[in-house]
């Protein structure tokens, strides 16, 4: 079985994260994968704290492993998130969209692990120094906000830039993802599209129809002119975001046309006016099947690959 530094510094089993993905990852599907051995995140996006408490409560319902929560600090309830992961004694917090620093002595002296994602060597050198657990490298691969760099440029990067643990996330969806992670320097992998699939993850139907239907070519990245791309799948409500974007539409505009457009597609599968993320691996998800499957199959599927690599060593 594999193992590393990750799984005995948050006392999970297998080193698999899963991703923080807004208004899908709530309390039981983050159980879900905890109690199968990852680490189970529930996404905080730009919901209120009382939303996060409600969610981390479900989740200790259903499991005692560690559960973490992932804040967006964009969000305009990141102030009042950060307090309730410390009130409600959250195990891990991950972060994105931002810097964390001004919450993290609170939450290293309430005993959480704080893991940033990063996309960027500066960001990730910048937390380091700030006395983080470990650092998230995502690369452009993913759905929803996406950087630059490919996973397979940006990780060995960050892992040449901290001594710190480094998660790869981005494009991995299957065992040949994670050994590639684990041979680009990564302990351990983050997935989000992956578990759109799982049996436990709630999001409309139409929403886990059109995964399980993806193809290799079905995202897009809108969002590039407000400073703020996101990676989602090709509907008439992104190609209509796009032209918008490149047609002129003033800012104030742009960015209330995308408002609650995920929360359409997560709640109600509204293919004309809802945006659905996705990772360009979607194409890969082929399977409904329960959360505890998919982490322990990518672990198995990984094992044997890692052993072929080895044994072509002199």
């Amino acid at each position: 079985m594999i193992k590393s530094e990750i799984c005995e510094i948050l006392g999970i089993r297998y080193p698999v994260f899963q991703g923080g993905m807004a208004w899908i990852a709530d309390g039981r599907l983050a159980a879900a994968v905890s109690e199968g051995g990852g680490l189970g995140i529930i996404a905080a996006g730009n919901a209120p704290g009382e939303y996060v408490r409600e969610q981390l409560r479900i989740a200790k319902s259903m499991t005692s492993k560690p559960i973490g929560v992932n804040i967006m600090l964009m969000s305009p309830f990141a102030d009042e998130v950060a307090g309730v992961v410390v009130e409600e004694k959250a195990d891990v917090v991950t972060t994105g969209a931002g810097n964390p620093g001004k919450y993290i002595e609170s939450w290293k002296e309430a005993g959480i692990k704080v893991i940033p994602v990063v996309a960027s060597v500066a960001m990730a050198k910048r937390l380091t120094r700030m006395g983080v657990t470990a650092l998230i490298a995502e690369g452009g691969e993913s759905g929803g906000h996406v950087g630059e760099l490919t996973t397979m440029v940006l990780v060995p990067q960050i892992c040449d830039a901290t001594d710190l643990p480094v998660i790869a996330a981005g494009g991995i969806a299957d065992g040949r993802g994670v050994a590639a992670a684990l041979m680009l320097g990564a302990c351990g992998v983050q997935m989000g599209t992956r578990f759109l699939s799982a049996e436990e993850c709630s999001i409309h139907p139409s929403y886990k129809e059109k995964i399980l239907k993806a193809t290799d070519l079905c995202t897009m990245v809108t969002g590039k002119r407000l400073g703020h791309p996101v990676r989602s799948l090709r509907t008439p409500f992104a190609r209509d975001y796009s032209k918008a974007e490149y047609g002129g539409m003033p800012d104030e505009e742009l960015e209330a046309l995308g408002t609650g457009a995920l929360r359409l597609a997560v709640q109600e599968g509204d293919n004309e006016k809802g945006c659905f993320l996705a990772g360009q691996i979607a194409a890969m998800v082929k399977k409904e099947q329960p959360a505890a499957e998919i982490v322990k199959e990518v672990m198995e599927e990984a094992e044997p690959i890692l052993r072929r690599a080895a044994s072509w060593v002199e």
